[in-house]
């Protein structure tokens, strides 16, 4: 659906640039060229976002199963960390040597 909303409006883009506006030729390439580059930027933005984020999935699935990730150097497990889903962070439990400190799940391999 996304796609063809796209599709609608770069085709309403090129109406407008074409009958309303009274553009030279080359004026309407450097303004077509502007619209795809902001337009490639935005959707390869997208995919490396679902990259990192489909990453710290991976990562807090591998924690779920009771796997131990290496994050910054620091073994992180479910018997010394545990995870806040909100923020995905790994959190220090309580009587642990780790107790208080913070890890990132994005900083973890």
């Amino acid at each position: 659906m996304a796609y063809i909303i796209g599709l609608i409006v770069v085709g309403l883009f090129f109406l407008v640039l074409n009958y309303f506006t009274k553009f030279t030729r080359s004026q309407k390439i450097i303004i077509s060229a502007v619209f795809f580059g902001i337009i490639i930027m935005a959707i390869l933005f997208n995919s490396y976002s679902e990259n990192k984020d489909q990453q710290t999935l991976d990562i807090a699935m591998k924690f779920n199963q009771g796997k131990t990730i290496k994050c910054d150097g620091v073994d992180v497990n479910s018997s010394l960390y545990e995870l806040s889903t909100g923020t995905y962070t790994f959190i220090g439990i309580e009587n642990t040597p780790n107790f208080g400190k913070m890890i990132s799940a994005s900083t973890c391999k």
